[in-house]
């Protein structure tokens, strides 16, 4: 069967299924009106393009929301690259029940699978270095479930979900905490990590954005899990991991590094020795697989 999604990645289905039928859908399909109503067909779903498939555990839900009549058959799993060509999925049923999900199923298969496929491409491109890939909050609003689960059936790691299960203090926090305080800010955001861990929600972690070495040492002796190199070059993310190993930080604090991060690029990034490699490219910039939905009418 492949990765499944949760019970909230499930939910979140509907929800957004919810509204992408209604605008779609609205009164009814008027052109597929004009098709006899006992007409029976066969539906393909089929990659034009090699690519990894994601979003056929959620094919049966669909059809149901538009015709219980239709019945779903997968052919491959979640999470396995298919060929161009090669049957991923099938329907079987009414054609007018088809013909009004079709547009609709397609988005879905599209969309999740180009992030599915363009996650597994960085993830392969890191292979054997001890870096893990992982995903960010630049989602498509209403999306973010399901965006981050085809991440996980490429093969990648979803980072924090919203702003409300894990701390990440990033340049603005920075930024005002020194004009707040009226003191040093990573003084100031030490202080007040250490007031608020005891209050985090279970598994959560902490992380701070720095942005050069300098800040990056005086993170080291604050109470982090992660510390976020943004947007620095290869010398010095190897640096900050050795300065981190040095300082015997390495079972204590992770090291992810962000910003800038390309395929092109990413396996000399992992090879510097960080932990975490954050991608927002893996869902606000992956283009959408090509998949068809071939037809036959009994």
């Amino acid at each position: 069967m492949g990765i499944q999604p949760t019970k909230r990645e499930r939910e979140n289905l509907w929800e957004v299924l919810e509204l992408a039928r209604e605008e779609d859908l609205g009164s009814g399909d008027v052109t597929s009106a004009i098709l006899p109503g006992d007409l029976h067909a066969r539906a393909r779903f089929v990659p034009r393009q090699a690519l990894v498939f994601c979003g056929g555990a959620l094919l049966e839900p669909i059809a149901v929301k538009y015709d219980g009549g239709i019945r779903t058959a997968l052919r491959a799993e979640e999470g396995r690259p298919v060929a161009a060509g090669e049957v991923a999925a099938e329907w079987d049923g009414p054609a007018r029940g088809i013909l009004s999900a079709e547009r609709v199923a397609l988005n879905f298969l599209q969309r999740l699978s180009g992030i599915a496929t363009t996650t597994r491409a960085y993830v392969e491109a890191v292979a054997g270095t001890g870096a893990k890939i992982y995903d960010t909050r630049k989602t498509i609003p209403g999306w973010r479930e399901l965006e981050k689960y085809a991440v996980r059936v490429g093969g990648g790691l979803n980072h924090r979900m919203g702003l409300y299960d894990a701390v990440l203090v990033k340049d603005n926090h920075l930024a005002i905490m020194a004009r707040a305080e009226g003191m040093d800010p990573l003084t100031a955001t030490g202080r007040e990590l250490e007031r608020v861990r005891p209050y985090l929600p279970q598994g959560a972690f902490v992380e701070l954005e720095v942005d050069d070495l300098e800040q990056f040492r005086r993170a080291l002796d604050l109470d982090v899990d992660i510390i976020l190199l943004d947007n620095m070059p290869l010398e010095s993310l190897a640096e900050a991991v050795r300065l981190r190993d040095e300082a015997g930080a390495a079972g204590r604090v992770e090291l992810e590094a962000s910003g800038g991060i390309t395929l092109e690029n990413v396996r000399s990034v992992a090879a510097t020795g960080v932990e975490r490699i954050a991608i927002g490219a893996l869902t606000h910039s992956a283009e959408a697989a090509d998949i068809a939905l071939d037809i036959e009418v009994d």
